[in-house]
Order: structure tokens, then C-alpha cells, then sequence
């Protein structure tokens, strides 16, 4: 069976500014999943995943300035709405703690080196750094120091800009993954090109591999999977008719259960590289498969011809190509017409 896929419930802003939210969505991701047909519990997902901004690194003064009038809006300027969806560092250490409380491990964004001092408080289990920042070189210098595994997405990244940012992060790290990711929200399917996840795999085989999802549905991240991908990150949240940006592209509570259902059961798709009969078909194969059977009523002392032959179910008599072993031997029980030939009744 495939090494269990680490899917990341992406909480984002689709907190809304609120730690109870957070609470709420992180508490959804770690719901138990059954196969009910089979009978199969499920583990659910692997983490959850908050972004931190520091607004005094984010956004240029006019942007801050700006009008937002958005029906997603939080607040009359860019600023504004930006600010209303930052969650303080305490508030990001109080739902760490109840992710782990709840088992989950605990993934952070971090989207400028003055967003470093969150790690004064915990350690998250990974830091991501998000498509934009790929070429955030000072981000990648800070966080580098760390001893975190670090998760770099390439939503806006060429080749070129990925390699620069290992460079830079692999002179004091080596503990990182890489995902296969399309900025764009949501993700048109003509642009989503998973044969990227085979194309990492190949060219950066000292990293995992995995897939930060924009599509809408849930098909994309099990491909990307039997595709090779180790990682899925996917947005979440508790209702995606509430006011934000990202809340209508994300999974709700049904689409997380369905998600993270059919990742678990493809894992086991997966099995061996190998062929072979698994034992669950050898009944099927009984049942369905032919053997040689009589054309004609066969009596004691028949010799059997090729014309005296053909295929029928069950499947537990001589196959055609082995039928060299019946003809031209002689018939020792009566066989009626179309009935298996058995071994045993010639010699």
C-alpha cells in the first residue's frame, strides 16, 4: 500500500478574523472517515494550516490606502480588510495548542521575516512558504535558520526562481518539500498540468513531492496522488456561503469527508509494482473463467477430437491452450454435452 498521503487542511483567512473559527474548521478536519461498503476506518487529515502577515512588510502605502469595496471586504481600505484578518501571534499559539489537543500536527505561513517572532511562542511542525514568496530571499534566509522542515509552494514560480530559492535555504536546511501548485483561484482545468508532480519528482529527488490544490472538487489531489504526490494541501472551512474571498473555492465539511475518503482509498489503489492474482478473485475467477468442455454426449471408450471441444464456465477444468492434455485420450465416464472434461474422467 502507498506511504499514507499528508493532507493539510489550509485554514488560510477563511477564519475571518476570528480564533473561535479557527477553532471551528480545525476542529472539522479531524472528524473520523469510513468506507461503509467495506467497512474501513479512515484517518482524516494529517494538519492543519494558518498564514501570518506582517502588515508593516506586506503591502506598499498606497495599497494599504486603497479603497476595497468587495462584497469580501472587511474594511473600507485594503488596509483595512487586511488587518481585520490578522490573527495576533498569541491567537495563532491558542489554536496550535487546540489543533494538538486534538491530534493534529501544524502547519504555518509565514510571510515576511518580522512574522519570525510567532516562533517565539511555538514550533510549528512545518513552515510553507507561499508561491509569492518564493523570491522573498530575506524570508527564506530567516526561516532557514530554523531547524523547521520547510514546504515551498510554485504557484508563480519558474524553474529558475525555484532553483535560486534552494540555493538560498539549502546553505543552512535540508529538511524540505516541494508542491506542485497553480496560482490561480480557482484553477481552470486546462491550466492545472499535474505532469509536474512526475516532473519534481524527477529533477528533485532529494525532496517530497506533493500538491497545493485551487481546483474546485475534489478529483484533482487524488490524481495528483497516483501521480506520485506525498503532500495535498487543500482550502477548508465550515460553510462556504460565509463572506470571504476563499470561502466558496474551498471544501466544506461534506467535501472534506469526501476528499479525504477517496485520498485514503486511493492510497490502498496503489498497491505493488508488480502483476499477480489477488486472492479476493480467485473465487471470481472460478466462477467466470472457462474450461474445456464436450460439444457432443461423450461415452466410455470415446477418443476425443478438437471437434468434440469448446469453452464454457466454470473456470476449474483444463484451459485451451492446455487442451493437448484431453484430446486424443480416451473417455473413461460418461461426460454429457456441454460439460466440463474434467482429468480425471479420461486416460
Amino acid at each position: 500500500m502507498k506511504k499514507e498521503t499528508y493532507i493539510i487542511g489550509e485554514i488560510g483567512q477563511n477564519h475571518n478574523g476570528s480564533v473561535d473559527i479557527a477553532k471551528l474548521i480545525t476542529e472539522l478536519v479531524t472528524k473520523p472517515v469510513q468506507e461503509n461498503l467495506f467497512n474501513l476506518d479512515l484517518n482524516p487529515m494529517n494538519a492543519v494550516k494558518l498564514t501570518k502577515r506582517d502588515l508593516n512588510e506586506e503591502l506598499s502605502a498606497s495599497q494599504m490606502n486603497n479603497p476595497y469595496n468587495s462584497p469580501n471586504s472587511f474594511g473600507k481600505t485594503y488596509g483595512e480588510h487586511r488587518a481585520y484578518l490578522e490573527l495576533s501571534d498569541q491567537e495563532h499559539f491558542e489554536i496550535y495548542k487546540h489543533a494538538k489537543s486534538l491530534g493534529l500536527e501544524f502547519v504555518e505561513t509565514l510571510c515576511s521575516p518580522g512574522c519570525t517572532s510567532l516562533l517565539k511562542y511555538f514550533e510549528p511542525d512545518f513552515l510553507k512558504v507561499a508561491s509569492r514568496d518564493l523570491t522573498n530571499i530575506p524570508l527564506l534566509e530567516a526561516i532557514s535558520e530554523t531547524e523547521i522542515p520547510i514546504i515551498l509552494s510554485t504557484g508563480m514560480a519558474s524553474k529558475k526562481e525555484l532553483d535560486e530559492a534552494l540555493e538560498t535555504i539549502t546553505k543552512r536546511h535540508h529538511n524540505i518539500s516541494i508542491l506542485h501548485c497553480v496560482s490561480e483561484y480557482p484553477t481552470h482545468p486546462d491550466h492545472l498540468n499535474l505532469k509536474t508532480i512526475p516532473y519534481l519528482k524527477k529533477h528533485y529527488p532529494d525532496y517530497t513531492i506533493g500538491f497545493s490544490d485551487h481546483t474546485i472538487g475534489i478529483s484533482a489531489p487524488v490524481v495528483a496522488i497516483g501521480m506520485g504526490a506525498e503532500i495535498v494541501e487543500k482550502h477548508v472551512t465550515i460553510d462556504r456561503s460565509m463572506k470571504g474571498t476563499d470561502q466558496a473555492g474551498s471544501l466544506g465539511p461534506e467535501g472534506v469527508r469526501r476528499m479525504v475518503r477517496d485520498i485514503r482509498i486511493a492510497e490502498r489503489w496503489m498497491g505493488k509494482e508488480e502483476m499477480f492474482i489477488e486472492p479476493g478473485v480467485a473465487a471470481a475467477r472460478t466462477k467466470l473463467e472457462r474450461s474445456v468442455a464436450t460439444k457432443r454426449d461423450l461415452s466410455p471408450g470415446d477418443i476425443i477430437a478438437e471437434e468434440d471441444i469448446h469453452l464454457l464456465s466454470p473456470g476449474d477444468g483444463v484451459k485451451w491452450i492446455d487442451r493437448s492434455e484431453l484430446i486424443g485420450k480416451t473417455v473413461t465416464n460418461a461426460i454429457p454435452k456441454n460439460e466440463i472434461i474434467y482429468p480425471k474422467y479420461v486416460k
